[in-house]
């Protein structure tokens, strides 16, 4: 259980978003929310508050009168669910409504408690507004998929509920659920903020974690069937290089490696003082894709934590506008809203995935290359050379979708285009940004599931499966689970699937 609005670390985060942990909200927390509700209220009686007695953008210039102040709240929700595209997957909706929810917890937006309930209630009971990919340019935050989000606190809209796209009001009847209460500016606080895009890249940064893990993994198992030098994951060689990211790939390395009977030490070998040859036999050092992983997944891992790092600082935030104080009794214009910080760690993010695959696919590359390893058939063939394929027809699949990643690396942070009649005159892209590197990641878990079935295609190729280190041997034994032994040409696309699947839920 987590108490929402009080600081909210990521670990909280994700098991409320993955592990089903349910959300709860403190009597502190709801008696904060109604002080800064009653405040605002009282506040606004004879100042100009901006989205309360104003219209909204570049009409913040036109006084509303009292009498149509809820009106424009409605109006606001109503016509800026203007979404296209696909809809968000569920995990990405859970995640943006539990950030919604921690920062409009903190008491600086001056909303309803009605909606800090209704929204508590939506994550617990597993109910996911209808938001689609496409409409944020995360300058006045996510207004457009936030839109989506306040249509169905209203009571309107659409929701995914147990498997099924139903109306909003059906839902309610159904779990017995109430409409919030508008009242002062619950429209503009439910708009006006970096949520979706700080939801999305929370789950962004945890399905990263998952393939960071997977690689390393995959990038010992390769290390095994060529019997490579342990001497590039040595603490001796990485401890020279001070960067903490490649210190703890290397030692993870190690640590999956250490009770492997394939890895070997150069000093019972090519420091023994017995080799002659004039042209060594064996590879004095191995490729760069297999001996350089901590200094290629170091970079990535300490990107991924930095990632982490801004985006539990902003789900702990106040990123609306205009944000009240209680404390000092004033309401501040400002841009809290914008959506830069996610923007730019969002296009690292992606970048670093993106290189991720790349060592991935290059990895692949060598194992189905027969010139390079000089160890299997051809495209690990295990069945009659010239008459079967082995893996040369998934070959093609990561080729593909590695160049996708590499076409989608390219940054949204940069793509400003003005618009809301140059009010929003830079803007961040950041919900986009957050869009596209979701996609990146999911690509990438497809290469490396496409990795996995070659890697134990070629331990069964060698017969090694008895002396792989204890960690490659669950991975071998999880991926066969799914993908048995295959001489004969099989359809590929069932399997790459199901090993995708798996890798994505552990």
């Amino acid at each position: 259980m987590s108490v929402i609005g009080e600081y909210l670390d990521l670990e909280q985060f994700v098991s409320i978003v993955f592990k089903n942990d349910k959300a709860e909200i403190s009597d502190k927390v709801l008696e904060r929310v109604k002080e800064s509700y009653s405040f605002l209220k009282e506040f606004a009686q004879n100042k100009v508050i901006y989205g309360v007695n104003t219209g909204f953008g570049p009409m913040a210039q036109y006084r509303i009168k009292k009498e149509d102040q809820i009106q424009l709240q409605y109006n606001l929700i109503r016509s800026h669910s203007s979404g296209t595209g696909k809809p968000l997957n569920p995990y990405f909706v859970k995640s943006a409504i539990l950030a919604r929810l921690n920062t409009l917890s903190l008491g600086n937006s001056g909303v309803h408690p009605s909606v800090i309930h209704l929204m508590k209630e939506f994550i617990n009971r597993d109910i996911t507004p209808l938001i689609f990919e496409h409409g944020g340019v995360g300058a006045s935050g996510d207004l457009v998929q936030l839109a989506h989000l306040a249509l169905v606190l209203i009571g309107e809209g659409e929701v995914f509920y147990k498997g099924e796209r139903k109306a909003t009001q059906e839902v309610f009847k159904i779990e017995n659920l109430q409409p919030i209460q508008v009242e002062i500016r619950e429209g503009l606080a439910l708009m006006n903020g970096t949520s979706v895009m700080t939801g999305i890249g929370v789950v962004n940064v945890f399905n990263a974690q998952k393939l960071i893990d997977w690689v390393v993994k995959c990038s010992c198992a390769i290390n095994e069937i060529v019997s490579a030098y342990d001497d590039h994951l040595s603490a001796e060689l990485n401890e020279t290089k001070l960067h903490f990211g490649q210190q703890e790939i290397a030692q993870k390395m190690r640590t999956n490696l250490k009770d492997s009977q394939l890895i070997r030490k150069r000093e019972d070998h090519l420091y023994s003082g017995e080799n002659t040859e004039d042209v060594f036999k064996e590879k004095v050092q191995e490729y760069y894709s297999l001996r350089c992983v901590p200094q290629i997944l170091g970079p990535v891992l300490d990107t991924v934590k930095s990632v982490a790092s801004v985006l539990e600082k902003e789900i702990n935030s106040a990123n609306d506008n205009p944000i009240v104080d209680v404390k000092n009794k004033h309401v501040y214009h400002g841009g809290n809203f914008h959506g830069d910080y996610i923007s730019l760690e969002m296009d690292k993010l992606k970048l670093v995935i993106t290189k991720l695959t790349m060592l991935s696919e290059r990895q692949l590359n060598y194992l189905l290359n027969s010139k390079l390893n000089e160890i299997l058939p051809p495209f690990v063939n295990l069945g009659t050379l010239g008459f079967n394929f082995g893996m040369q027809g998934v070959q093609f699949t990561a080729t593909s979708t590695t160049a996708e990643n590499q076409m989608l690396s390219n940054p949204m942070y940069v793509h400003s285009i003005p618009n809301n009649n140059d009010n929003q005159d830079i803007v961040s892209m950041g919900t986009n940004a957050a869009v596209i590197t979701g996609k990146v990641i999911e690509n990438a878990f497809e290469v490396v599931a496409i990795e996995a079935i070659t890697i134990v295609q070629a331990i069964d190729a060698l017969g090694y499966d008895a002396k792989v280190s204890s960690v490659t041997k669950k991975l071998y034994d999880d991926v066969r689970s799914i993908v048995p032994k295959f001489k004969e040409d099989q359809v590929m696309y069932p399997f790459v699937q199901k090993v995708k699947e798996h890798l994505m839920s552990i």
